[in-house]
């Protein structure tokens, strides 16, 4: 078949049934257990209400740009993250599968998050956790807390809610895009909203919210001229948004021709931060509500970020206050939808990968790869040491993993490839708007790989060095789960990109902008 002939997919390929619900599987893929546990007290520790300006900055300045990135490549190329990058040049296939097995490995330990989050949806009902919160929690998911070491014992109480959520993961991807993953958003983003919209109004009217508030909103100016606020912003709104690590791409990849990319980014993304600032207030109004119970300042209190937030101190809070039952169903319910939309968008870049390479269905690829890191979770996050070889895996695959692939991705297509132009060219054409000008092409060229650079040095060097968190793991232990990992990931690269495709990834021709503008003019 000549190379200038129409591809074959543009009639097969799955396809969003609306515009719509693309938007909300994309929102649904940012708002995440992140904006949940970790913005409120990122903004905290990095200045309070001025954090807010380097947020916004970050977000305008890299955010959205390299969502904007994202959606060019998935939409322009029309495949999954590895196709998308082989489309664009052959030399950058195996990018497209470093960033399948970042979501990868991701995938094997957020389910186990969202599983702890189901189990004390059920919990919250009669505050089972009695007066021990964090000894319960602890029992609850069986950790050592005599040794810091790998344990292959399995944890009953883990695993049964953990198959419960990837079993839901792997059937939503096998009914398809349209009928599975965005038939489960546009029911679990809305539902999510309601239900987390009721526990910010609950959590504000509680005695003592107004302290909290103040305590998160009340800014220190002088934070601003501290580098690593400004980094903390940058590396929060990458993070958030879901970029550079091939979901966006790949949702994006099954939008029709014509569609309205740069609508839909600056919808989502300030729809991920909007649900980020009502979280914050969530979250700060119920510590402000602990900290008066407990007569102590919101600055003396500890676990207001991360797994002890969630699994420690909201329970002590929900112990403590009237109407605790109806307000723990509410946070950790909305939690575990927060983090449902997001676990199934990074399922289907790894299924997305594997169907076009090996030319199967939709139904056998969520098989293929979901059954695998569905035993990875249960070995490595199930057991025992599971939340310390979470921990671990976490801050090397996101702090290392996906900072280089956003590095290389905006340093290959805009400075090695020199494709800026055409994909802002694309943006514009295909979304009938002249929004993107020559200033996109300088963020993903020069700001972005700057900011990110210094943020990858400094992460790099500071774990060679000291390590992860020294106080809490020996060197093997982070050698093991963190360098190994991404040594794992690098060797699983090059064996995947080495694969002969099984589908005529290779045949394919761009979408006609000239002919789209044609269509545009009459």
């Amino acid at each position: 078949m000549s190379s200038l002939a129409p591809p074959q997919e543009s009639t097969q390929r799955e396809q969003w049934g609306s515009q719509l619900g693309f938007l909300l599987a994309a929102i649904g893929s940012a708002v995440g257990l992140g904006n949940i546990w970790r913005f409120p007290g990122v903004a905290y520790t990095n200045g309070g209400g001025a954090f807010i300006v380097p947020y916004v900055v970050a977000l305008l300045m890299v955010g959205i740009p390299v969502l904007f990135l994202d959606y060019s490549i998935g939409h322009r190329f029309r495949g999954s993250a590895p196709a998308g990058f082989r489309r664009l040049s052959r030399r950058f296939e195996w990018l497209g599968w470093w960033q399948v097995l970042i979501c990868f490995v991701i995938m094997t330990y957020y389910a186990v998050i969202v599983a702890w989050a189901l189990r004390y949806t059920f919990f919250s009902i009669n505050a089972a956790w009695g007066d021990d919160a964090q000894s319960f929690f602890y029992d609850f998911i069986g950790l050592n807390t005599d040794a810091v070491a790998y344990s292959a014992s399995p944890v009953g109480g883990v695993a049964i809610p953990l198959i419960i959520v990837w079993a839901f993961g792997l059937i939503v991807i096998a009914l398809g895009v349209t009928n599975g993953v965005e038939r489960a958003n546009k029911f679990f983003l809305p539902l999510l909203v309601i239900m987390f919209v009721a526990f910010v109004i609950r959590a504000v009217t509680l005695p003592g919210a107004t302290d909290g508030l103040n305590a998160l909103f009340t800014p220190d100016w002088s934070a601003l001229g501290d580098y690593r606020v400004w980094m903390a912003a940058f590396g929060q709104i990458f993070f958030s948004l879901s970029v550079a690590f091939g979901i966006m791409l790949t949702y994006s990849s099954y939008l029709r021709k014509r569609s309205d990319l740069l609508g839909t980014g600056l919808v989502a993304g300030f729809a991920n931060s909007s649900f980020e600032i009502l979280a914050g207030i969530g979250v700060f109004a119920t510590l402000g509500f602990m900290a008066g119970q407990q007569g102590v300042a919101v600055g003396d209190l500890e676990g207001i970020s991360g797994v002890a937030l969630s699994f420690i101190t909201f329970p002590t809070i929900i112990s403590q206050m009237p109407g605790g039952a109806l307000f723990g169903v509410l946070f950790f319910a909305s939690f575990t939808m927060a983090g449902l939309t997001s676990f199934i968008s990074i399922i289907q870049v790894v299924a997305a990968g594997v169907t076009e390479k090996f030319n199967l269905s939709p139904a056998k690829a969520s098989l293929l790869a979901g059954i695998p890191a569905m035993v990875i979770s249960l070995v490595l996050f199930g057991t025992d040491s599971g939340l310390y070889d979470l921990d671990v895996v976490d801050a090397f695959i996101n702090n290392i993993g996906v900072v280089v692939s956003a590095i290389i991705m905006c340093v290959g297509v805009g400075l090695v490839l020199r494709q800026t132009g055409t994909l802002r060219r694309h943006l514009n054409v295909v979304s009938g708007s002249h929004l993107i000008g020559v200033w996109w092409q300088v963020i993903i060229c020069v700001v972005v790989p700057v900011l990110l650079g210094f943020m990858f040095v400094q992460t790099v060097w500071a774990y060679a060095t000291a390590g992860y968190d020294p106080t809490s793991y020996t060197p093997g232990f982070e050698a093991v789960f963190g360098w190994g990992m991404l040594f794992v990931c690098a060797v699983a690269t090059a064996v995947l990109t080495m694969i002969k495709w099984r589908t005529p990834v290779d045949d394919f021709t761009p979408v006609n902008l000239d002919e789209l503008e044609l269509e545009e003019a009459h």
